[in-house]
């Protein structure tokens, strides 16, 4: 098992230290990379409401990791907790939840490559960060544009890629998958991908208009079923006076 150790905090740590929630920077760099930053939160905030309270999931905010030291951050593009219970913040402070993230991602454009493969990946193996993943929206920086790692003996190891190019996260319990400029994700367990609000809508107005057709189809044959019991009651009927007159 890895040990998740962090950074001891100060004797006295002080609690009157402000920790910036911003430093000024652009999200992203292109359309490409804050859209694909913005969905992945999306689908994933979604996925773990629905299913587990104990799970946060966060992005492009600062990760502090020493109390009192606003310095020691960093602002994973998206992050995923275990343990802790979602909720808003405005900063995620690993000395008050007691973990650090189990699970990255880092959206890797031109400016932020090297940092993500050397700076960061130091930074995230250093706080027992379980899986690592890097993904470049437009394929320019990083070949393959999915990779994935895991944290084994405190060092990064690469996991092997499917051959569509997919990956499965095991903090995660899903299969990673890059379509165009997007990730996205499949349950396993579930049978199916997770959609985008806009898909689970339209999904669930196909769902809407299907039941209302069979709700019809089934009103129109209840009908029928009456008027055939109706009509045979009446051939009987006839029937029994037909042969009354005999």
């Amino acid at each position: 098992m890895v040990s998740r150790s962090v950074t001891a905090p100060p004797r006295h740590p002080p609690d009157d230290v402000h920790y910036p929630e911003s430093d000024g920077k652009p999200v992203a760099e292109t359309d490409a990379h804050i859209h694909c930053l913005l969905r992945t939160l999306e689908l994933l905030y979604e996925h773990f409401r629905e299913r587990d309270p104990q799970v946060y999931v966060g992005g492009n905010m600062f990760v502090y990791y020493e109390p009192g030291n606003t310095r020691r951050r960093v602002a994973p593009d998206v992050f995923v907790v275990r343990g802790v219970p979602a909720g808003y913040r405005r900063v995620y402070k690993v000395w008050e939840e007691g973990r650090a993230p189990d699970w990255v991602l880092e959206v890797s454009s031109r400016g932020t490559r090297h940092e993500d493969l050397v700076t960061k990946r130091n930074r995230y193996a250093a706080l027992g960060v379980r899986e690592y993943f890097l993904f470049d929206p437009l394929g320019e920086y990083l070949q393959p544009r999915l990779q994935g790692y895991r944290l084994v003996d405190g060092t990064y190891e690469p996991l092997a890629p499917a051959p569509d190019g997919s990956f499965t996260s095991a903090v995660l319990g899903l299969e990673v998958h890059p379509r165009g400029t997007d990730l996205r994700f499949y349950d396993p367990h579930a049978g199916q991908w997770l959609l985008m609000l806009p898909e689970a809508l339209a999904r669930a107005e196909e769902e809407r208009v299907r039941a209302e057709e069979e709700r019809v189809r089934a009103e129109e044959e209840r009908r029928r079923a009456d008027a055939a019991e109706a009509e045979l009651a009446r051939l009987r009927a006839e029937l029994a006076r037909l042969r009354g007159e005999r």
